[in-house]
């Protein structure tokens, strides 16, 4: 259910400051090094059109970090200020990201939850995304 006075738009660089700020208060977001307004211009430029805030009277109160490689898309801080959460506003995000992945040739979508991320992990599951047990994640710092 959308809210009155509701937006949503490309997430544009120039909103940085306010969803870092977002990502901050959000249980279950991990943040790091990749998280710089210099990594996440580069991200969006190689990703136009996939990443969102929604916002509600001109404040931003939801964003989805959103891209492909070319195969598949990934989801990175999809998240709602917890005033906000349980109004769809997620879903929204969410949906939007996919349709745009989808109009790019892109047909499935990955994300990474935390291990301890029980309200994200409760939230995709609701929207209808699997978790997958027969993956595993490995990662190196180059």
């Amino acid at each position: 259910m959308e809210e009155r006075g509701s937006l949503i738009k490309e997430l544009d660089i120039k909103d940085y400051e306010a969803i870092y700020r977002i990502w901050n208060r959000i249980p279950g977001i991990g943040l790091s090094d990749a998280d710089s307004k210099q990594s996440i211009s580069s991200y969006l430029a190689r990703n136009p059109n996939l990443s969102y805030v929604y916002l509600i009277d001109g404040r931003i109160v939801g964003t989805i970090l959103c891209g492909h490689d070319g195969r598949r898309g990934y989801i990175h801080h999809a998240c709602v200020l917890p005033k906000y959460q349980g109004k769809g506003i997620g879903k929204i995000l969410v949906n939007k990201a996919l349709d745009e992945l989808k109009k790019q040739g892109i047909n499935k979508c990955h994300l990474f939850a935390l291990g301890d991320n029980e309200l994200g992990k409760e939230f995709w599951s609701k929207v209808g995304w699997t978790k997958r047990n027969d993956i595993v994640t490995f990662s190196k710092n180059i």
